[in-house]
């Protein structure tokens, strides 16, 4: 009677760990993937420069793009991301945790509109939230933060880099 006893709460107790591990795997992948899905991500908008204003810019949802050249002079052109440039954007965005990011990632004190360091402004356009980062370059107070950060206006920096190459080569 013990043996059988035995055999049943062995066999419960493997059902237990296995649905158990089951659900926390679930949780985990929902976790990773964000709060939205990438079908609700609608544009992203980026811009970077030194001081006030930042002339340097993309828009995703407008295809509008402006930069300053080496030679000073303002360069524009029209190109839309890819949906395929969008669901990659959205899923490391993902990966690298956008949603944990402060909203402002900069040393204390630090003149958010200062001639002499290099600001990015990233905007993520989800159908029901926004999230904006603002990044100064020169941050240095949570080595975590800054190269989460970094990495994520890398991301948005390349994506875009690659846009505009396939627009330009034809």
């Amino acid at each position: 009677m013990i043996s059988a006893f035995q055999k049943n709460w062995s066999l419960i107790s493997m059902i237990a760990v296995i649905a158990i591990a089951g659900i926390g795997g679930y949780y985990v992948i929902r976790l990773k993937q964000g709060p939205y899905r990438s079908a609700d991500f609608v544009s992203v908008q980026y811009s970077w420069g030194l001081g006030d204003t930042l002339v340097n810019s993309y828009n995703s949802a407008t295809g509008h793009y402006q930069y300053l050249s080496n030679k000073d002079s303002l360069v524009t052109n029209k190109f839309k991301l890819r949906s395929n440039n969008m669901i990659y954007l959205h899923s490391k965005a993902n990966e690298l945790d956008l949603w944990t990011l402060p909203d402002v990632i900069a040393n204390r004190g630090a003149d958010l509109k200062s001639k002499r360091v290099l600001r990015y402004e990233m905007v993520f356009n989800y159908v029901n939230k926004t999230k904006k980062i603002v990044f100064m370059s020169d941050y240095d107070e949570n080595p975590q933060i800054a190269q989460t950060a970094s990495a994520l206006q890398k991301l948005v920096e390349s994506t875009i880099a690659e846009a505009e190459d396939r627009y330009t080569n034809h």
